[in-house]
C-alpha cells in the first residue's frame, strides 16, 4: 500500500502551485520551473485523489452489499463496483508508486559517451568502432546531436577511444544503460582457420556537467601545453595546440589534441573533465548511500560484460536483464535498440518498486 500521507503531499503541492502558478508576481523563470512540476503532478492528480476516496467508497458500497432490505439487483449492482473499485485501487498504486520512484535528477541532462578498446587487440579496436556507428544511427533515428570530441584511430579503420556529446531531450536517462563491458565474438577477416573471437569495449556514459553541477576552481587545475603527435599537418605538429589538464584534489586527467587551436582543445578537455569530476563526485555518493552499487565500468577485461554481441549466432544478450535478440544486424543499425533499453528501464523500475513495496499504512 501507499502511504496516505504521501498522496495527499502530492494534492497538497499541486493546490499550492495552482495558486503560484496563478499570481501576478511570479518571476518568469520560476513560472517556467513551477510550470513544469506543475504539468507532472497534474498527470496523477486524479487517481492521487481516488485512491484517497477508494476507503469511503468501499465502506458505502459493503454496506449496500450487506443490507439485507434491499433487492438483490441492487445487491448484485453493488457487488460489481465494488469488484472493480478493487481492481482500480491495484492499478491506482502502481501508478502512484511508479510516480513516487525516486528520480534520477541527471535523466534530463545531455550525455558524454566514452568508448574504448579493451581485450582483442586490433579486433577491439574494429568492435570500438562499430559501437560507435551504432550510437551515430540510434541518435540519427531519435533526431539527436552527437558531436564528436575526440577520436583516437588504430590500423585497418578501428578506434582506440571515441569521445562524443549528445544533445537532446532526456538523453541521459537514455543512454546510461549502456555503460559497461561490451563483449563482441566473431571470426576476424584475418582468421585463416575460422576460429571466433572474442574481444570487448568499454563504455562509461555521463551526464554533461554544467557550471551550476559541481564547482572546479582554477586553483585546482594544472594546464600543460604539448606538441600533438599523429596525423593532422604541419601546423598540428609544429606548435603547442595539445593541452593535458589535470584536476589536482581528483586525479582527473584529460588530454585533448583534435583541433589545431589550442584554445578550443583547452574547451574540449575542461567539458570532458567537469563531467568525469561531476561523475566520481556522484559515484562516491552513491556507494556511501549503497555499499553494494558498482562502477560503470571495469577493468575492461572480457568476463566482466554487460552484453555480447555473437556475430556467428547473430544474436545480441544483455546480461543484466537475460535478454537475448537474434536481429544483430538490426540493433547495430539502431533499430531495435529502443526493444532492449525498454527492458532495461522496466528492470530498474521493478527494482525501485521492490524497495516501495515495503511501506505500510
Amino acid at each position: 500500500m501507499v502511504p496516505k500521507d504521501k498522496v495527499k503531499d502530492i494534492i497538497t503541492k499541486h493546490d499550492k502551485l495552482e495558486k503560484e502558478l496563478s499570481s501576478e508576481n511570479i518571476d518568469p523563470k520560476s513560472f517556467a520551473k513551477k510550470s513544469k512540476e506543475y504539468s507532472s503532478l497534474g498527470e496523477i492528480i486524479s487517481t492521487a485523489k481516488e485512491y484517497l476516496n477508494f476507503e469511503n467508497e468501499k465502506k458505502d458500497l459493503i454496506n449496500i452489499v450487506e443490507d439485507k432490505s434491499n433487492d438483490k439487483d441492487i445487491v448484485e449492482l453493488a457487488q460489481k463496483d465494488l469488484h472493480e473499485l478493487l481492481e482500480k485501487k491495484e492499478k491506482y498504486e502502481n501508478d502512484l508508486k511508479v510516480f513516487l520512484l525516486p528520480k534520477d535528477d541527471d535523466d534530463n541532462k545531455n550525455a558524454i559517451v566514452e568508448i574504448r578498446a579493451g581485450t582483442g587487440g586490433l579486433e577491439a579496436s574494429l568492435f570500438c568502432a562499430d559501437l560507435f556507428k551504432m550510437y551515430e544511427k540510434v541518435c540519427s533515428k531519435k533526431k539527436w546531436k552527437l558531436e564528436i570530441i575526440n577520436i583516437s584511430k588504430s590500423e585497418a579503420g578501428g578506434y582506440k577511444e571515441v569521445i562524443f556529446l549528445v544533445n537532446g531531450d532526456d538523453i541521459y536517462s537514455y543512454l546510461k544503460y549502456e555503460s559497461g563491458v561490451h563483449r563482441v565474438q566473431r571470426i576476424p577477416e584475418t582468421e585463416t582457420q575460422g576460429r571466433v573471437h572474442t574481444s570487448a569495449a568499454t563504455v562509461a556514459v555521463l551526464p554533461e556537467a554544467e557550471d551550476v553541477d559541481i564547482d572546479i576552481k582554477e586553483s585546482d587545475l594544472r594546464i600543460d601545453v604539448f606538441r600533438a603527435g599523429g596525423p593532422g599537418g604541419q601546423s598540428v605538429n609544429t606548435t603547442d595546440s595539445a593541452v593535458r589538464i589535470t584536476h589536482i584534489p581528483s586525479g582527473v586527467v584529460v588530454s585533448q589534441q583534435d583541433e589545431k587551436s589550442q584554445h578550443k582543445n583547452k574547451a574540449k578537455a575542461l567539458k570532458i573533465l567537469r563531467s568525469r569530476v561531476y561523475e566520481a563526485e556522484k559515484r562516491k555518493k552513491d556507494q556511501e548511500r549503497s555499499s553494494n552499487r558498482r562502477s560503470q565500468i571495469g577493468s575492461g577485461d572480457r568476463s566482466e560484460r554487460i552484453r555480447t554481441y555473437n556475430f556467428p549466432q547473430g544474436r545480441v544478450t544483455d546480461h543484466r536483464i537475460n535478454l537475448t535478440l537474434h536481429k544483430l544486424d538490426e540493433f547495430l543499425s539502431g533499430e531495435i535498440h529502443e526493444e532492449m533499453n525498454q527492458q532495461l528501464r522496466l528492470r530498474e523500475q521493478n527494482l525501485k518498486l521492490e524497495g516501495l513495496n515495503s511501506w505500510k499504512l
